[in-house]
């Protein structure tokens, strides 16, 4: 039998970043940079306006105010995007939007509301201060600097940056795409208005398309495969070309029945193990593909057709390799140490994870609950779960108050 933490090194060491490319700046959204961003030129590229109103000298608005006859005359008009060469004349202003270009020679900006707003000539409240309302070239970024580090996820702020200075395209670890499979004859699709006697809906599909979105990459649901060796092997050859890596739930009994161990002995490397863990217990994982030169080898994950044990190893074992393979560095789930409400047994010689409710904070503590039968844990459960209490090995029983490691699956 092989323990949890094996499989899930085996797991990792397979699987790396997908190989980076360059997208579109809109496609990069969610990806992770590959590559250092470094800025091309200065943001802004030359000193512009912060508010709108008069460009000036500073040394020029001595003595303005209300009791003042100082008025400087408006030489001219300059909005966002203008032309950068205006020199300002000596003694003269120039009204500026916000965003435009400070005309050489000018040190300040006089905020409209501060003023008379004249158009010929105006007055202002108070004398100016040299830099004020202006920012300065390179205010923002020096060229040559490095904005963004590889490594960083982009999302509507990196985006906003990387536009500001110019880039289209990014270099990126592009997100992964996942093929699910679910395999058994007895499986029906939700929404089946006649259902065959004994079917059972097919839920682990729904879920694993949810959890692979909720993990940042993106699913291709292929649907309900039957327990039948050609149909299989021909969806999984016929899927390879646009999958970096396949998930096949169902069909893992080790009765002649069940068609998944027979086809993928025939196509890859995946092995069939026994792991230390309730739920989820046969897994398999392996690679799938590259037998011919010009294939690529695809990770292949085959998880329990219980819809729980799915979703249990999904979080274990197949959720970190997604992150992996995306180029993040941080793979886990948060996790938090909390004091169990009430007892519960725990098997001998396996990791048990225990849907339950984690509530509390850093400074009070954390409190967990399990949900249901800690040792058969239901759908129902782990829907109104927030956490996997993880139970060690060594563990046969938790008591009440004792501490328990939990694995955070929401807020």
């Amino acid at each position: 039998m092989r323990s949890v933490q094996d499989h899930l090194g085996a797991v990792l060491a397979a699987v790396g970043p997908v190989a980076p490319l360059d997208v579109a700046l809109h496609d990069a959204v969610g990806c992770i940079l590959a590559r250092d961003l470094v800025a091309p030129r200065d943001l802004p590229a030359v000193a512009v306006a912060a508010r709108d109103g008069y460009a000036v000298a500073a040394f020029e608005t001595e003595g303005a105010g209300y009791a003042s006859t100082l008025t400087l005359p408006v030489a001219h008009d300059l909005r966002a995007g203008a032309a950068t060469e205006l020199r300002l004349a000596p003694g003269q202003a120039v009204r500026v939007a916000s965003g435009a270009p400070v005309p050489l020679g000018a040190d300040a900006v006089v905020p409209l509301e501060e003023t008379d707003r004249g158009a010929v000539r105006f007055a202002m409240q108070r004398p100016a201060a040299a830099g004020q309302h202006v920012r300065p070239a390179g205010a923002d970024v020096h060229a040559g600097e490095v904005v963004l580090a590889a490594g960083t996820r982009l999302g509507a702020r990196q985006i906003a940056l990387a536009a500001a200075l110019g880039f289209g395209r990014l270099h990126v670890h592009p997100t992964p795409r996942v093929v699910l499979l679910s395999v058994g004859d007895e499986l029906a699709e939700p929404g089946s208005s006649r259902p065959a006697q004994g079917a059972v809906f097919e839920a682990d599909g729904h879920a694993l398309d949810a959890a692979v979105r909720d993990a940042g990459a993106t699913p291709v649901r292929v649907g309900i495969l039957p327990d039948d060796r050609h149909v299989l092997r021909e969806a999984l050859e016929d899927q390879l070309v646009r999958a970096d890596l396949v998930v096949v739930t169902g069909g893992l009994s080790e009765l002649a029945g069940d068609t998944v161990k027979d086809v993928l002995a025939t196509l890859g490397t995946v092995r069939l193990d026994h792991v230390a863990m309730t739920p989820g217990f046969r897994h398999g994982f392996g690679k799938v593909g590259g037998e011919r030169g010009e294939d690529r080898a695809v990770p292949l994950f085959a998880l329990q057709g219980d819809p729980v044990a799915a979703q249990v190893s999904f979080e274990v074992f197949v959720r970190p390799a997604l992150r992996a393979m995306a180029g993040h560095t941080e793979l886990y789930r948060p996790s938090v140490a909390a004091r169990a409400s009430h007892g519960w047994a725990a098997p001998v010689g396996l990791r048990q994870f225990v849907p339950a409710t984690v509530l509390g904070t850093p400074d009070e503590g954390y409190r967990v609950t399990p949900l249901g039968d800690p040792g058969a844990p239901t759908v129902s459960a782990l829907a109104h779960a927030n956490a996997l209490a993880v139970v060690g090995e060594q563990d046969t029983v938790v008591h009440a108050g004792q501490t328990v490691h939990c694995l955070v699956l929401e807020g």
